[in-house]
């Protein structure tokens, strides 16, 4: 056996029973915070540990300084401001000015507020997008004004590809409503709140640096961490993130279309008539004015019926608080709030659930809350005759929306429905073969739109369970031949060859691609 000497002068062996061991005293290819982050220490780990760390930075210009990002970086931001998030503008447009170009921007999600990167994006500042788009930049993308081709993930795809590897965060910065000098931080406290930050968690654990940058900087410890400061490298103080108001922005609004209400009435009452509403149920609404209103039908139901609900899952909003308040729901597992009132009630009932996509749709897992789902309630674009859906594109080719949650909820729940009006502005929604295929039907058990409910056939059990009821039953291509009469059949947009996007399953798999439009 070979024998050498740590720096307190102890003899310890070189190698026992395979196993390699370092001497104390030698910092060779010791890192820092989590695994996957390359960063030697610097200095004495001892000391690192024994002195109090402040991790503020002065100014925006110290802290790219520090950063360094190069050329061809990958770039993190989280969605959880929604419409009014000001960070992400804010750095492209800093690091625009330093002459950094080739950026691959990996936000959670992009909404209008954000088309002020088109600019970016036409003069390679930014080269690829590996994020759900909506407005301006959905459209760019469509159009081949994105240099590379862009990639769009579920919320639990995108937590895999990152925890395997596949996306490599440079730099994460997370907009943090309250945070303190060490980098714990907050979605649920200070001027900008705006509810869990769970979205952001796997960046702040796996991205080789990480920035908290905060309008509500508390003294140490920040009181609730949902970024803990052990995997955070910096911590910016700035004026403003954002404004919260503008998280209750364009899906998350309850329909006041009379069409759209008949959908989530009957939705509620498919819903009951199947038994699915039940005490001890669970339940999640997709981020459309539909599905939200038919959990406001599915809860007079509820208190008529007096069934209480075990949990909803997903966004939380003040529907969902108020069925928590009253006592028709047990819990409300939240991944993001979707208006204001959520946010005091997640900050303040201990039985509405911070969550993050690990414990939500982490497909890895060994289960998830939506393997937990009696029923989940889900928008899309188009729906075919064989019920895949589209929730990327309309049928006009334009990439204009985001999975989100969608196929995690979807390939998950006891039962999916999908509910959408039989046509939007004279398009049928429902057509022979969807535009872009998000959700393979398998995954899909029911369609709900104003002219009828069709059941996927491979649920013969739920067919069992409404034939007789005096549900308007129908089939899809039924329901596809008599929009048609209405609308006409609308010719199929016109692509090039060349591929804008890859459309993810949640393993990881290319389920579809969405092509430069032809125009």
């Amino acid at each position: 056996m070979e024998w050498t000497t740590n720096s307190l002068g102890r003899a310890i062996p070189t190698e026992i029973a395979g196993r390699i061991l370092r001497p104390y005293g030698d910092m060779e290819a010791v890192t820092r915070f989590v695994p996957g982050k390359k960063k030697p220490c610097a200095g004495d780990c001892a000391q690192i540990a024994r002195r109090r760390l402040d991790k503020r930075v002065a100014s925006w210009d110290e802290l790219l300084d520090r950063l360094s990002i190069r050329d061809g970086a990958t770039i993190s931001f989280h969605h959880h401001l929604r419409n009014g998030d000001r960070i992400v503008n804010e750095v492209v447009s800093r690091l625009a000015a330093r002459g950094v170009r080739g950026l691959r921007l990996a936000a959670t999600s992009l909404f209008p507020v954000h088309d002020a990167l088109l600019p970016y994006i036409r003069s390679g500042v930014i080269s690829r997008i590996e994020s759900s788009m909506n407005g301006s930049i959905g459209s760019a993308c469509s159009h081949g004004e994105i240099e590379e081709v862009c990639i769009l993930r579920s919320h639990g795809d995108r937590q895999r590809a990152i925890a395997a590897g596949e996306l490599k965060i440079d730099v994460a910065f997370i907009a943090a409503p309250c945070a303190d000098s060490f980098g714990n931080a907050n979605g649920l406290s200070g001027k900008s709140a705006c509810g869990p930050l769970g979205y952001a968690r796997p960046d702040s654990q796996n991205a080789a640096c990480v920035v908290v940058i905060t309008d509500g900087l508390v003294p140490y410890p920040c009181q609730h961490w949902s970024i803990q400061g052990s995997n955070v490298d910096y911590v910016l103080e700035v004026e403003s993130i954002g404004d919260n108001a503008a998280i209750n922005f364009g899906t998350t609004k309850l329909t006041r279309s009379p069409t759209q209400l008949i959908i989530a009435e009957t939705t509620a009452r498919f819903i009951e008539t199947a038994g699915i509403m039940k005490d001890g149920f669970s339940f999640q609404a997709g981020a459309g004015g539909i599905s939200l209103a038919a959990i406001v039908f599915l809860a007079k139901r509820m208190r008529e019926a007096r069934v209480k609900a075990a949990f909803a899952h997903g966004g939380g909003t003040g529907a969902l608080v108020g069925l928590l308040n009253e006592g028709l729901l047990g819990s409300i597992i939240d991944l993001q709030s979707f208006d204001l009132e959520a946010v005091r009630s997640c900050a303040e009932n201990p039985n509405h659930i911070e969550s993050d996509p690990y414990a939500s749709y982490g497909p890895l897992a060994k289960g998830c809350v939506a393997d937990m789902l009696d029923v989940a309630i889900l928008g899309a674009t188009e729906v075919d005759i064989d019920f895949n859906v589209n929730v990327n594109t309309h049928s006009d080719g334009l990439l204009l929306h985001g999975i989100g949650g969608h196929t995690d909820a979807a390939s998950s729940a006891g039962c999916t429905i999908i509910t959408a009006p039989s046509f939007r502005k004279r398009i049928p929604v429902i057509r022979e073969k969807v535009t872009t295929l998000t959700c393979p039907g398998k995954y899909v058990d029911v369609i709900v739109t104003e002219r009828g409910i069709a059941i996927n056939p491979i649920r013969e059990d739920l067919v069992e369970k409404v034939t007789g009821s005096g549900l308007p039953l129908v089939s899809l291509e039924e329901l596809m031949h008599d929009v048609q009469k209405i609308t006409g059949v609308p010719e199929a947009p016109h692509f090039k060859e060349r591929p804008v996007a890859l459309v993810e399953w949640r393993d990881g798999s290319v389920i579809d691609i969405v092509r430069e439009l032809d125009v």
